[in-house]
């Protein structure tokens, strides 16, 4: 699991959702899966299924367009059985792509939404907004979203002379 799938993974997680992360789907009876889902989460008060898939690529618009495809079409195929016993409709799951470096233009990809990382990373610095690390600490569990609590609390001070490295 790379960063992103791990920081999205933490952010699920702190909204409520169950998560679920690098799912290997599609048993093939020679060996082998069909492919993995970065991250599934569903939050049962919202009732919002979502299949998230994270890329640091600077791959073409074209060639995105067809991974992607398949991935979210992957994920519908399976998402059933990612949460065995709990009633989940393919037909609702919410498929998002987080890229590092999106196309120009693109709001779109493979069927599902689009989500620049810095949009992500924003959604996240304002989802933390007058959280701090002093009354409302992140879990320690979500490190990364963690870090981003202290980086967001960090902002609301003046800085000293006092520095790690002098």
């Amino acid at each position: 699991m790379n960063h992103l799938e791990q920081l999205v993974s933490e952010w699920l997680q702190y909204k409520g959702y169950f998560v679920r992360t690098s799912i290997l789907v599609g048993r093939r009876p020679n060996g082998g899966h069909e492919g993995e889902l970065d991250v599934v989460g569903i939050h049962m008060g919202r009732n919002h299924l979502i299949h998230v898939e994270c890329s640091l690529d600077a791959d073409s618009k074209e060639k995105r367009e067809k991974r992607f495809t398949d991935k979210f079409e992957r994920g519908k195929k399976h998402i059933e059985q990612v949460f065995v016993g709990l009633n989940v409709d393919p037909s609702k799951l919410d498929s998002v792509a987080v890229l590092q470096f999106p196309n120009k233009g693109v709001t779109r990809l493979g069927g599902g939404r689009l989500l620049h990382t810095r949009e992500l990373i924003h959604e996240i610095f304002q989802g933390l907004a007058g959280s701090t690390p002093a009354s409302g600490a992140v879990p320690s569990n979500l490190p990364l979203l963690r870090t981003l609590q202290l980086a967001a609390d960090a902002q609301t001070v003046t800085v000293s002379r006092n520095r790690l490295i002098p």
